[in-house]
């Protein structure tokens, strides 16, 4: 994904006439803009809101399985083999119960993070139209290729980061940080050779 959006990128810039008067490119770093907005602080809220009581309910099922298999221990060697057998299909029963519980939660988790983010991501992009509008800037670029991979951008100068006015075009106070680009979320280390 990250080569191709490099390269629809190199292919945009080669098929125009390169003229400085013909566009301006800036760039900011999406993630970084909204890890550092209050609404993202609340977005975790609801989340780990969520999260919480989906854990309290498997940790109660998981208890109830706990309870029935202790119990099947227990007695397994004087049960019959109809009863043992019962015992057997109702802990396999119980087990994927669990694992069903954990697959619909995390699933629940994802579509709800899902739900509260959109409307931010939409905020967000507004903001970077209209600061590219306000600047003239022809195409803004994100510098962040997403978590655990090297930034799109490596080099550029920092006139045309445009993540500070998108900030205040938001109406948040920038985060003291220079170079939001460079963000541990959005940075590797080099691979040793």
């Amino acid at each position: 994904m990250k080569i191709k959006l490099f390269v629809i990128a190199l292919a945009l810039l080669g098929s125009l006439s390169i003229n400085a008067q013909t566009f301006k490119l800036g760039y900011t770093n999406i993630e970084y803009i909204l890890t550092n907005l209050p609404d993202s602080k609340e977005i975790q809220t609801k989340l780990s809101t969520e999260k919480a009581q989906y854990d309290k309910l498997y940790q109660e099922k998981l208890a109830d399985a706990q309870k029935l298999l202790d119990d099947y221990q227990k007695n397994a060697a004087t049960m019959s083999a109809v009863i043992r057998a019962d015992k057997e299909k109702t802990l396999q029963n119980k087990q994927n119960e669990l694992q069903e519980l954990q697959q619909n939660a995390e699933a629940a988790l994802s579509r709800k993070q899902q739900e509260l983010i959109a409307p931010v991501m939409e905020k967000i992009q507004t903001a970077i139209d209209a600061v590219a509008k306000d600047n003239g800037y022809t195409y803004v670029l994100n510098s962040d290729a997403g978590y655990g991979t090297t930034p799109v951008i490596l080099v550029a100068p920092e006139s045309d980061n445009i993540t500070t006015l998108v900030f205040k075009k938001l109406g948040v106070t920038p985060p003291d940080e220079t170079k939001p680009a460079a963000t541990p979320a959005t940075t590797t280390p080099a691979p040793k050779k």
